[in-house]
């Protein structure tokens, strides 16, 4: 992978900013995108202090001029892009009945509108060089229902699906469209769900109240975990796989 040129999203913090710093260890040189500005330049600080080729460019991925501005700037600046990963993500919690039409509509604006115009953006330029990965980040959620995460999960669910719809559209350019779905990752997202000291405790032991089966590996995903998923999907490893789901959850969901 050395030498080729990445576009992450949700570069910030989180799986985004894990991304980042294993696609820099390959060698590769790293577009880090986020709505984040401040956040962003300062992971992207830190990354680069560690020796990798990161460069940040703050743009909201739920508005159509800026993706396109984005990208062309980013291809001028960098060269043609070899790798998308979609890793910007916002969470919503409350039940169906209490959801307010912004909680849908903000969810829906990352997730799922952001993951079509970045995607759409990149694999357009894609398909004129006939080459390139994309890789979206969805959730375990995406397939299994989830109490108070209604949006979200739907949100991710029409991620993944447009995805693997993008691949097939694709694929005949050489281009691979893969989906990694993380299950309980030790983010912020996931702190912000924490009310105390032993959140963790609850996460791997799952909860019956919220038909929640708990983690059969007996631990929290470091943000690393999926970052690895994520390089091995675009990485010639992978060469073969496309229209594919990762589930990175430690068994949280069976397998399904």
């Amino acid at each position: 992978m050395k030498g080729k040129t990445a576009l992450v999203t949700g570069a910030a913090g989180g799986i985004g900013a894990s991304v980042a710093r294993a696609l820099g260890e390959q060698g590769v040189r790293v577009a880090a995108v986020d709505r984040d500005a401040d956040r962003l330049r300062e992971t992207a600080r830190e990354l680069t202090a560690d020796g990798h080729d990161i460069l940040p460019f703050p743009a909201d991925v739920t508005s159509a001029a800026e993706v396109d501005t984005l990208v062309d700037t980013v291809e001028r600046e960098l060269g043609p892009l070899d790798h998308l990963v979609n890793a910007a993500g916002v969470l919503r919690l409350g039940r169906v009945d209490a959801l307010t039409d912004e909680d849908w509509t903000a969810t829906f604006g990352v997730n799922t509108l952001g993951v079509f115009l970045m995607s759409r953006a990149v694999a357009t330029r894609m398909t004129g060089r006939n080459r390139g990965a994309i890789v979206t980040v969805a959730s375990n959620a995406a397939t299994t229902p989830r109490v108070e995460m209604a949006a979200y999960s739907a949100s991710k669910a029409a991620a993944a699906m447009f995805t693997k719809c993008l691949g097939l559209e694709v694929a005949r350019h050489g281009i691979r469209c893969n989906v990694v779905a993380p299950g309980s990752t030790d983010t912020p997202m996931l702190r912000a769900m924490w009310h105390d000291e032993t959140g963790p405790e609850k996460t791997v032991r799952g909860s019956l109240d919220a038909y929640r089966l708990g983690i059969p590996l007996e631990k929290v995903a470091r943000p690393a975990d999926v970052a690895d998923a994520v390089v091995f999907l675009l990485s010639d490893q992978a060469a073969q796989i496309t229209l594919h789901t990762l589930t990175v959850d430690g068994g949280a969901t069976l397998g399904t």
